[in-house]
């Protein structure tokens, strides 16, 4: 491992030595910025020089680690590089304030921004391959207070394919409720969460969901992301959102995909037209009942917006037991009825443990997989609510947010507690992983 993560290499005196080890150190590759510039490495010589292999041994330890974000905060004359890998922190070494900066600055080149640019927020991405792996870094660089800048950077892995409900590992009953709920051709269906709840990932998967051979499916979102069979709609400058939706609408469109909502102005213009199409969009809330009640709230109008909100979706990300560590067991009857499994359930998993010699008292080498997490990668749990029409009533009626939630639930609809033990009794997660989940 380089960049002060796992065992360091010896101090050794011989420089050929040292060079043989440098070149079996396997380091990310940078391939480009993501907007197509250029990075002018000649005219940053004396950067590239200073920055380049740091920068790639900061990446390369966090790749070999699965992190999904690496974070490099200045503090005094240090800076604190921090890592979250499957949601969760670590702590990823110090370096120098210099260095910070210096690796900061590279980023900048290699994403094709203005490297002598301090003070103003950047946000830029680069192309990468590690081990055979195709990723995309976005680099966002913010200034601070103190006149120094934070450095964050989000792992794409492009081999990591989640774009399906399969991907996702939905239940069938939610991949049909999906196909159900979209084929109305009207209404207005919101996947919303928290900030890194997967409410994205979630969104895509709802839309490839559906069934493109039966629906038309529009898209005026400003993505990044590869959507097949959805055609990509080429907005006119002068036209505001319900001009295009109209225009959609006219060429037949039974499904519109548009970016996330945000206020009061975006709400109104989809609920102009969303009796006539199925508008599908994200939502910042923290709940499903929170983001009706939101969406109620930006309407201006209840009543119609009980007639407009069709479902909605919200992911919560738990941990995956690695496959290869976990370790099985019989759980007592009091412990399924406690947490409500089914009391035919024969078999669960907990997180495995590294084997303890009992002639020497110390633990065996960790899980290879996992390197001793006991977890590897994340999935969604879902929470689904269908407005029915009791649920339009309430709406329509002002009710808040937590009488949405208490009829949905009595109507039996999909919850966070739910669905999360499903994927314990299928395997993937521990019944520790739900609470500490839930506590959070």
């Amino acid at each position: 491992m380089a960049f002060g993560f796992g065992k360091k290499r010896d101090d050794v005196d011989d420089e050929d030595d040292d060079e043989e080890e440098e070149e079996e150190v396997d380091l990310v590759n940078f391939q480009g910025a993501m907007n197509g510039k250029t990075a002018d490495m000649a005219a940053n010589a004396r950067l590239v020089q200073a920055a380049l292999r740091p920068t790639k041994d900061m990446i390369t330890d966090a790749l070999e680690r699965r992190a999904e974000t690496i974070r490099v905060d200045v503090k005094g004359e240090k800076a604190q590089v921090a890592l979250s890998i499957d949601g969760m922190p670590f702590a990823g070494g110090r370096l120098a304030k210099l260095q910070a900066t210096a690796i900061t600055q590279m980023l900048k080149v290699l994403c094709g921004l203005d490297a002598r640019l301090k003070g103003k927020h950047q946000v830029g991405g680069v192309k990468a391959e590690f081990h055979g792996t195709k990723y995309e870094l976005t680099v966002d660089i913010a200034p601070q207070p103190d006149a120094t800048e934070r450095l964050t950077v989000r792992v794409r892995n492009l081999n990591h394919k989640l774009e399906t409900p399969v991907d996702l590992g939905f239940s069938d009953s939610l991949r049909q409720t999906i196909r159900d709920i979209t084929g109305h051709r009207h209404g207005i269906i919101v996947c919303c969460g928290m900030p890194g709840s997967g409410v994205t990932t979630t969104t895509y998967a709802l839309l490839r969901g559906i069934d493109v051979y039966l629906y038309s499916i529009y898209s005026i979102a400003k993505t990044d992301r590869e959507l097949l069979n959805i055609k990509k709609f080429e907005v006119n400058p002068e036209d505001d959102l319900q001009t295009s939706m109209m225009r959609m609408i006219r060429e037949e469109s039974d499904v519109i995909f548009v970016d996330p909502i945000r206020d009061a102005d975006t709400t109104q213009q989809l609920m102009s037209v969303a009796d006539k199409i199925c508008i599908i969009s994200e939502l910042q809330a923290r709940d499903c009942a929170s983001a009706i009640a939101q969406l109620v709230e930006w309407s201006g109008d209840r009543q119609k917006a009980s007639e407009l909100i069709d479902a909605a979706f919200s992911p919560k990300l738990v941990r995956l037991l690695c496959p290869q560590c976990r370790e099985a067991f019989r759980p007592n009857p009091k412990l399924l009825e406690k947490v409500g499994l089914p009391p035919e359930t024969k078999v669960l998993y907990r997180k495995g443990e590294p084997a303890v010699d009992e002639k020497t008292g110390e633990e065996d080498d960790p899980c290879e997989k996992c390197g001793g997490a006991g977890f590897f990668g994340r999935m969604a749990m879902m929470e689904v609510i269908i407005v029915t029409d009791p649920i339009r009533k309430l709406i329509a009626d002002g009710a808040p947010s937590d009488q949405i939630k208490a009829l949905a639930r009595a109507e039996g609809c999909l919850t966070f507690h739910k669905d999360g033990l499903r994927l314990v009794a299928e395997g993937k997660t521990s019944l520790e992983e739900l609470q500490r989940v839930f506590k959070g």
